[in-house]
């Protein structure tokens, strides 16, 4: 039985979205399997949850999504990506679209001191509830070195 390999992706417009996007496609290209991207969006004041308003922040996040799949797929033009912007908590929708993955990648805020924080909380409750191996593309050493320069008033080659 050939089944092909299956990555979820979440993306969520940010530096660390857009890492783990390429770096799925990347793995996809590489395993020849296939890459469903997914964006999760709610809303935080009640007021705004209204339907055109929902239907506009919907719209907003597939151009997003878009635009980010087209510059993942630079590289490897040649990867199947699908994509699905839903209404809803962002580790519910992570894990519900990838029930039936081999693999679910989302990226990494790297920010604070804390397990948690550097982990992000999306992050780490995809990794504590997943039904599948889950892939949590780091922030880049240079990156990390460069925000603790930036914190520090230290240059980065120095630290």
């Amino acid at each position: 039985m050939n089944k092909e390999y299956r990555l979820v992706v979440g993306v969520d417009g940010s530096e660390g979205g857009e890492r783990a996007l390429r770096w799925a496609v990347h793995e996809a290209a590489r395993r020849g399997g296939t890459v469903h991207a997914v964006t999760a969006f709610t809303f935080d004041d009640v007021d705004a949850a209204n339907l055109t308003h929902r239907e506009r922040q919907h719209e907003v996040a597939e151009q997003m999504l878009g635009k980010q799949v087209v510059a993942a797929l630079a590289d490897n033009p040649r990867v199947a990506v699908t994509t699905q912007v839903v209404f809803g908590e962002a580790t519910e929708v992570l894990l519900d679209s990838a029930q039936k993955a081999d693999l679910l990648v989302l990226g990494s805020h790297g920010h604070g001191r804390l397990h948690h924080a550097v982990l992000g909380s999306v992050a780490d409750a995809c990794v504590r509830g997943g039904i599948c191996p889950v892939v949590v593309v780091p922030v880049p050493a240079s990156d990390r070195q460069a925000a603790k320069a930036e914190s520090t008033g230290i240059p980065a080659g120095i630290l």
